[in-house]
Order: C-alpha cells, then sequence, then structure tokens
C-alpha cells in the first residue's frame, strides 16, 4: 500500500496572509517620503525571493549605492503604524483549512522568504503559529525561491519525502522552487497571475484557501476509495 499524502508546507505572503498588497503599499510609502517616488514596483519584481535575492534586484534597478537603510527606515514607520491599530490581513479560508488539515493528522510547515523572526510574529499576531511544527525563513539559507533549497530543507526537516508534500504557494518564484523540489504543488495566484503553459507541472491551481481545504479533502476520499492508495 502506497504511502498517502499528510504533510503540507505553506508559503506565508500572499499565501497565508495578504502581506505582499500591504509592502507594496509600504514601500511606496518609503519611496514618497525619501524622495525616489513610489517604489512599490520593485516589490512586485521580488515576489516570493529571500533578502539576498531582492537586494540584487534593488540594485539592479537603483545602484550599487542605493540608501537601503534609509529607505527602510520609512518601510518600519508605515508598518509600526499599520499594526499600532491593525493585524495583518488573512487570506480567505486560512482558519478553515488549517483547523481541517490539524484534524485530518497532517504535519504542516512553513517556507518563506520572510525572515523567520518576522514570519514567527505574523503568524503569531493572526494566532495560527502552533499549527506549525517547522518555520522556516529566507534567512535560514542563502538560495532563495525559485531555487528548489527551502522546500527541500522544509522536507528533510519533516523526515518526508518531497512527492509525499503538498506545497501552497501564490507567486512565480514560489511554485518554481516548489515544483522543482519535487512536491506536489497548489497554486493560489495573488498578485501575479499565471498562463497555462506555467500551470502544467502544477497539481492545481485554485482561487483562494477554501478551494484547497475542499480539493485535498476530494484527494483524501478517493485514496480511501482505492483503498488507502496515496500518490
Amino acid at each position: 500500500m502506497a504511502e498517502a499524502v499528510r504533510t503540507a508546507i505553506f508559503d506565508m505572503d500572499g499565501l497565508m496572509l495578504d502581506t505582499e498588497r500591504l509592502c507594496i503599499r509600504a514601500y511606496d510609502y518609503a519611496g514618497e517620503r525619501y524622495g525616489l517616488g513610489r517604489l512599490g514596483w520593485l516589490v512586485e519584481k521580488t515576489l516570493g525571493m529571500n533578502k539576498i535575492a531582492t537586494r540584487r534586484v534593488w540594485k539592479e534597478y537603483l545602484g550599487d549605492d542605493y540608501d537601503e537603510p534609509g529607505i527602510r527606515r520609512y518601510v518600519d514607520e508605515f508598518y509600526a503604524d499599520f499594526r499600532s491599530h491593525s493585524h495583518m490581513p488573512v487570506k480567505k479560508g486560512l482558519y478553515h483549512l488549517l483547523e481541517f488539515l490539524k484534524n485530518n493528522g497532517f504535519e504542516m510547515a512553513v517556507a518563506s522568504s520572510t525572515s523567520t523572526a518576522t514570519v514567527r510574529a505574523n503568524l503569531e499576531d493572526v494566532g495560527v503559529c502552533h499549527y506549525f511544527k517547522e518555520i522556516i525563513g529566507g534567512d535560514c539559507l542563502e538560495a532563495s525561491k525559485p531555487q528548489p533549497d527551502i522546500y527541500l530543507l522544509a522536507c528533510a526537516r519533516l523526515k518526508k519525502r518531497p512527492q509525499m508534500c503538498y506545497a501552497l504557494e501564490d507567486s512565480k518564484n514560489g511554485v518554481l522552487a516548489a515544483v522543482a523540489a519535487g512536491c506536489r504543488t497548489i497554486m493560489v495566484p495573488d498578485i501575479w497571475q499565471p498562463d497555462e503553459d506555467f500551470l502544467k507541472p502544477v497539481a492545481a491551481c485554485l482561487c483562494d484557501l477554501d478551494e484547497v481545504c475542499t480539493y485535498i479533502a476530494r484527494e483524501m476520499a478517493d485514496e480511501h476509495a482505492n483503498g488507502g492508495e496515496g500518490r
């Protein structure tokens, strides 16, 4: 009897939390305060990348000597104001999906390009940190999505083969990383929208996390109907 898929690895930004749009707003604000004009368009160019890879892209467009700390000061100012009156915005279906997976014996991890400390803080802010056995941020390794390293590390920490793990992603770089790692990849597009060719290696492309819950429940029902055989 084949092993059933009972592991799920989540991205965070744009997948669990609606933070990518928030980040664009933050850099628009910072760019204007600094005097460079809105910079959110650069955020869109680096969706899914870790800090090292993001910095390379910013240098390409703004020059090697751009004032990263000066811009970051205004980004932090934006987030401090936001956090003073708001929680991180949660994507539709997140709580439903996490509770469903927990109740069905799934192990869960996070593989995010954002720093580990920020991932933990954001997930604690919305009350879901406890669902995850492992939380891996982009500062845990040098290679960035679209390289598969962060997913391979998550699978190794969970002691699971990649093909026995669902990977949930929203961005182009994240999907490329999960597919390259060999995970069973489900895409829930956010800002970046894929075409049909891009989706060929993806197990499913769904509208929201409620649909992910329905999809996994259907796969589990099919496994049961086939005598418990996994994929």
